[in-house]
Parts: C-alpha cells; structure tokens; sequence
C-alpha cells in the first residue's frame, strides 16, 4: 500500500509512532473532515482498474460489481450502454477476467434526487433542537448514494426529525461526519444551519473528538502507537483508500493495545483527523488490518459481517450552550460476541 517504507521511531519500550517518510502532494482540503472524501461514484467519469493476481477467476459483471458496490442489474445496464472495456476493448459480461486486464469503467454522474423519508427505528443516544446523537448500526449506510437511494440512515433521520441541516445538499441534510457502512456507532447530525457550522468547525479544528475499537490481525508488541502517514485514493484501485504521498491529505491515527491474544489484539482508536476509510487504511498500512475487512484485511479473517469496528466514544462542545458533552456507546453485539470468543479462548488457552 505504501510506496516507501515506513520510519519507525521507538520512543520506549512501550510507545511506537510510524511515519511516512516522503513529503506529500496534498489535494485541496480548504474544509478537511466536515464532509470526508467523495466517493468517486457519486462525482462520475472514467475509474480505471487493474486485475490482480489474487482477484481471479472472475467474471467482468462480478468484479465491476465488488468494485463500484453496485448491483448485477447496475452493471448489466453499463455494459449495455457500452460505458465498460477491458483492454480498450467492448466485452460481455461472462467473460472471464485475466491479471493484468486493463477495466476502464465510464460511470455516469449522479442524477440530483429527492431523499424520502422513511420509518425507521433509530438507536438515539440524545436529541435537542440543534443536533442529535445516533448509535448506528453495522449495515445501516449514512446517506443516499448509488446503489442505496433507500433504507439509509438519512432516509430515517428525515422521517424522525422532519427537517435537517441543508448545508451538505439534498443528498447529505445534516450530516457532518460519516462512519462507513459495516462500522458501527456514533454520530452527531446537525438539525439546523447554525449547530452543522458549529460541529464542522469543531472537526477542521480537532476539538471534537472521536474514538473507535477494533479488533485487528496479530498481537502487538508495543501498547500505545501514532501512525502519522497521509492518505489518498488507491492509484490501482479508486474505490479504495491508501497511504500514499501524491494527491493524499495529512493523516494521524493514534493507538491504544487494550489486550493481546494469539492472532489478534483489542485495540482503541483515536482520530486526529478523519480521512475515508483512516482506521482501516492506517491498521493495514502497519501490517494489522481490521478483522474482518473485506477491503483492506486478508481473505482468512473472522466472520464478522464486515470490519470489527465501532465507534464506541464521541466528545464536541454544544453549539448552542457551550457546554462539553461526551457520549459512549457499547459494543455492537456481534463484536461483543467475538470478543468475548477471543477471552475465552485465551484463559483455556492460560490454564
């Protein structure tokens, strides 16, 4: 994922901060973290993607399908438009990929749409005129995007609260953080103008706070970590995210081991900035990817239903009083139930 080694500094014989060691050529980030990274579907034009190895045999409409997290109708619909080629060459959507195979995919961008409101039943942590706190769960998408025009957590917020924050557009009310679609926990939604600019502020200054746990591959042999490496969109791959030093954005991960066991560690996350995908791009990048992962983790990992990562920890001053608040949510109970596996099997393991 890199494109250099990585300097490790050995502060003690208990803390590590990992580096990046290239200086980088930032994108524009005039207002980092309030509204995170697009994803490219959403902005259209060509993505370009090379087969791997690892990644066959494959059918084309398979693979167009994992990599734009689209359906099968989707992309049956982009092959008969001609918007995909593989080796500047028209295909079908039986043929059998081959590593190396160039895939140039013409995606076309995304119509503006109303976003309905929908019934839902929401895990509120708190609510008052100006924002409310969401415990959301893993599976559930933040907001309306291609593929998941329904059945996400906007679609329920606009339900419950009526009306929300417009600064991010139609497509995103009230949304001034996002936490990916597996990941499970906390997030503030800004219900008017006044309480988004105040938590977006919040974020471009990193007074608000936010805190993950994670389960990740391999025992660590230090306890506490910085990883200080800037991330951008995966040159092979555009739908992923990766350390890198072109077009890429300053990013700083910083770690807690809670517990160790054979193959993996219980780990606490906190942002100092908030990238797409920054936890589990940052944990593979040091060589312990998020259990789980279907992107970023290895092929043999826990079944967990995606990423074993919640967002347990949420801290920003209120916009309207002034006044600190924190909230703290419990384990997603699938990762609850995998935890408490791991602690078993470590006392049988000890005794």
């Amino acid at each position: 994922m890199a494109e250099r080694p990585t300097q490790e500094t050995i502060n003690d014989e208990n803390e590590t901060t990992i580096e990046f060691p290239e200086p980088i050529e930032s994108a524009v980030d005039e207002n980092p973290d309030s509204a995170e990274d697009l994803d490219p579907k959403e902005e259209g034009g060509l993505e370009t993607f090379v087969v791997q190895a690892e990644e066959v045999p494959i059918r084309l409409d398979k693979f167009v399908c994992a990599k734009l997290d689209i359906s099968r109708k989707r992309a049956s619909d982009l092959l008969d438009e001609k918007r995909i080629t593989v080796n500047d060459k028209p295909v079908k959507a039986s043929q059998k990929l081959q590593p190396g195979d160039v895939l140039v995919v013409n995606v076309p961008p995304v119509q503006s749409m109303e976003v309905l409101p929908e019934p839902m039943d929401l895990d509120i942590i708190y609510e008052d005129s100006d924002l409310i706190v969401i415990n959301k769960p893993k599976g559930l998408v933040v907001h309306p995007a291609p593929g998941h025009y329904s059945g996400t957590l906007v679609n329920g917020l606009l339900d419950h609260c009526k009306d929300l924050s417009g600064i991010n557009g139609v497509m995103r009310p009230g949304i001034v953080h996002r936490i990916d679609k597996d990941t499970s926990g906390l997030l503030v939604v800004a219900k008017n103008d006044l309480a988004h600019e105040s938590l977006a502020k919040q974020l471009q200054d990193k007074t608000m706070h936010r805190s993950y746990k994670a389960i990740v591959h391999h025992p660590f042999s230090h306890t506490i970590g910085t990883i200080n490496a800037p991330i951008g969109r995966d040159e092979k791959d555009r739908q992923k995210m990766a350390v890198t030093a072109k077009n890429s954005k300053p990013a700083v991960t910083h770690f807690t081991v809670l517990e160790n066991f054979k193959d993996y560690a219980y780990v606490d996350c906190s942002l100092e900035t908030g990238r797409t995908h920054q936890i589990r791009v940052h944990m593979a990048y040091i060589k312990h990817p998020v259990a789980g992962d279907p992107k970023y983790g290895p092929r043999k990992t826990l079944e967990a239903g995606g990423q074993l990562l919640h967002a347990y920890k949420l801290t920003f001053v209120h916009p309207r009083t002034g006044k600190t608040m924190t909230f703290e949510a419990p384990l997603e109970p699938t990762f609850q139930k995998i935890l408490n596996e791991l602690e078993q099997e470590k006392e049988q393991n000890a005794g």
